[in-house]
């Protein structure tokens, strides 16, 4: 959770500098919010236009990360999914030190947040 703030804050961060420049207007612009449209320029995207991920990684990293439901190595962990910890669109690896288990919840939750905090 400390990351995602630091992700948000780093996120608008310069749109807050812009505003307190010493230009000699008062600063009083419109300050917008980064639009979920805007696609990552970082990630790799496959031919649908979505961002490529590896599914040999994934597996690398169920291998040495049972599922916390059923204890797997394989197969799908019921409530679970396998999440980026620094997304895909934010510049994150897709590499097994960058996975983390999550519920189905926790995980929906978070992509709303996400698709805000990097958006270019």
């Amino acid at each position: 959770m400390k990351r995602l703030a630091a992700l948000i804050l780093i996120a608008i961060l310069p749109a807050i500098a812009a505003g307190k420049g010493s230009s000699g207007h008062s600063g009083h612009g419109s300050i917008k919010a980064p639009s979920s449209h805007h696609k990552s320029t970082v990630a790799k995207r496959n031919a649908r236009g979505k961002i490529a991920r590896s599914s040999s990684t994934k597996r690398t990293f169920e291998a040495s990360s049972p599922c916390p439901s059923t204890g797997k190595t394989t197969g799908s962990c019921k409530g679970y999914v396998v999440d980026h910890k620094t997304p895909l669109a934010c510049g994150g690896a897709d590499a097994p030190e960058n996975m983390q288990w999550q519920t189905a919840a926790a995980a929906k939750l978070k992509d709303k947040t996400e698709r805000a905090s990097c958006a270019p």
